[in-house]
């Protein structure tokens, strides 16, 4: 717009304010922007289509009537949402967890199951209504139980049972995911070796429904001592996995593999990690960690919004990387288990807005750096940094990473800008997603995150910028703001249409020329139309 035209837009702005009795509050014209660097002709990394993963932890089967939630209609429509993805069924409940084939069902279970017609598992009828009330008036206390077992580092032995495989290998495909079942890595002989009968056991159901399964074993082993009073090192950990390995072989012609999923490499853990990756590293398909950013028992907002809070994952990653390719270079990475922060998660933060930041600021860094996986603790769940809540209705982080979904391709380029203090201003580019319907190959996703309280403008490089972008930009909703438990989309709330439909969600033109604006303290996509990048061809 020219100055004159915007001269005379600010005073009938200023005039119609006066009018309402509003205050006056005149917005200066934005300048030309803060000039991108876009590097379009390198692709720097490559992730998988699977990026962006969800995990279910194994503490949902403590009480096996709560498998029942998988079952629900509402559950799989959002998980199908950010397919492709691997589901995990992990966590630290997998080391106390046993197979019982021969254990009966629980009456929820039963109930829910008998009262199918249909046999085709993705065709399953609701929940019963009976079933699902009481099921969801208990949840909440079931899951300060589990919290309450988490926090103490106290963990009971416990059974599953076919039904409970059946019904999360049925929410796994129905969705279009890969589920990765974690087996049990402390069932231990007198001498400390890994005693696979269990796992016999497990892999006889298994092949015997012909479930095609991905596999882990264990769950943090450099925490083992201090949850179960056994200390494991990585060398004996990386024997175990041969071994489980070569116990795959016998029963499936093609399969995976993936571990140790180790803690963040502090103290001890790298040494681990790399006897593990001497000794078993040949026989994983990807070598899995974890990572969390902060304690959710004394993590803040402030903690949420800090571009040094976030920085410190890029140190991590480095340390992962460095074991890696000093013992298996070329080694797939992925982060087998991560979210904000751990013990379930920050109350009050890190299921709204809020909790945004680190999610995409992670996803942006994790594919930059060469992560090829990056699993969400959780999709749904007990603790605050699911996904989806209690009452299977999609939080924030959820939108993000199914807007994420959606625009982001596999292919990873660079993105910068010019401007001071620019760490709270975090700039991430793909190739855009080749099959989302409407843009197509050569186009650009450019994501961004604005912790300033200002709003910012960015302004395309020349050979961009008579390209038509679209905008992806979302800010909370209600009146809680950054704490907000919904999010708007150019606007526009996001809900489900109905249990079966997720809205549509649609980008906003922007003009020709116009520079990119992200409002203070948001994140958003913009897609570049028409760009006919040829490293994204």
């Amino acid at each position: 717009m020219h100055a004159r035209g915007w001269v005379s837009v600010s005073l009938l702005v200023v005039f119609t304010l006066h009018l309402m009795g509003l205050p006056l509050a005149v917005t200066e014209p934005p300048a030309e922007g803060l000039k991108l660097h876009l590097r379009t002709d390198v692709k720097v990394q490559e992730v998988s289509p699977a990026f962006l993963s969800i995990t279910i932890d194994a503490s949902l089967v403590t009480d096996p009537r709560y498998i029942t939630f998988l079952g629900s209609q509402r559950l799989r429509t959002l998980a199908r949402g950010l397919s492709p993805a691997y589901l995990r069924f992990g966590g630290t409940k997998t080391d106390f967890l046993i197979f019982d084939p021969k254990k009966e069902s629980t009456f929820e279970e039963k109930s829910y199951w008998e009262a199918q017609i249909n046999p085709d598992t993705c065709s399953l009828g609701p929940i019963p209504s009976a079933v699902k009330g009481h099921l969801e008036l208990e949840w909440p206390i079931q899951e300060v139980l589990l919290l309450k077992e988490q926090q103490q580092n106290k963990f009971e032995n416990g059974t599953f049972t076919k039904s409970t495989v059946d019904m999360l290998y049925s929410f796994a495909k129905c969705s279009g995911l890969d589920l990765i079942f974690g087996i049990n890595a402390l069932t231990r002989t007198s001498n400390l070796q890994w005693d696979s009968s269990n796992a016999k056991l497990f892999l006889d159901y298994c092949t015997s429904q012909k479930y095609d399964i991905f596999w882990e074993l264990g769950n943090e082993p450099n925490s083992f001592r201090k949850k179960s009073g056994i200390y494991i090192n990585g060398s004996q950990l990386g024997k175990d996995f041969v071994k489980f390995h070569s116990l795959l072989k016998t029963y499936f012609k093609n399969t995976k593999l993936f571990g140790p999923d180790i803690s963040q490499l502090r103290k001890n853990n790298e040494k681990m990690l790399r006897s593990f990756l001497n000794v078993g590293g040949g026989v994983i398909d990807a070598i899995t960690w974890h990572h969390y950013y902060l304690d959710g028992r004394n993590a803040t907002q402030e903690d949420f919004l800090n571009p040094e809070v976030l920085d410190t994952f890029i140190f991590s990653v480095q340390k992962v990387f460095q074991v890696v390719n000093e013992t298996r270079p070329g080694k797939k990475v992925w982060l087998g288990e991560t979210s904000s922060a751990y013990g379930g998660g920050a109350p009050k933060l890190s299921d709204t807005y809020t909790a945004g930041f680190m999610w995409l600021d992670k996803l942006g860094l994790s594919a930059k750096m060469g992560i090829d996986v990056v699993m969400r603790q959780v999709f749904f769940g007990a603790g605050n940094y699911h996904l989806v809540d209690g009452n299977f209705d999609p939080l924030p982080d959820y939108w993000l990473s199914l807007l994420f979904k959606q625009l982001v391709g596999t292919k990873v380029l660079t993105a910068s800008v010019k401007s001071p203090d620019k760490e709270k201003l975090r700039l991430y580019l793909h190739c855009t997603n080749n099959n989302h319907p409407k843009y197509k190959e050569g186009d650009l996703t450019l994501y961004a995150l604005n912790l300033h309280n200002d709003t910012k403008y960015l302004q395309l490089p020349p050979h961009l910028s008579g390209k038509r972008v679209e905008k992806y930009i979302l800010q909370p909703s209600g009146y809680k703001n950054l704490l907000s438990q919904s999010v708007k989309l150019n606007g526009h709330i996001l809900k489900m249409v109905d249990d079966k439909t997720l809205p549509e969600l649609t980008g906003k033109p922007l003009c020709l020329g116009c520079p990119l604006t992200l409002p203070p303290f948001s994140y958003g996509f913009f897609v570049v139309l028409n760009a006919k990048v040829v490293t994204c061809i």
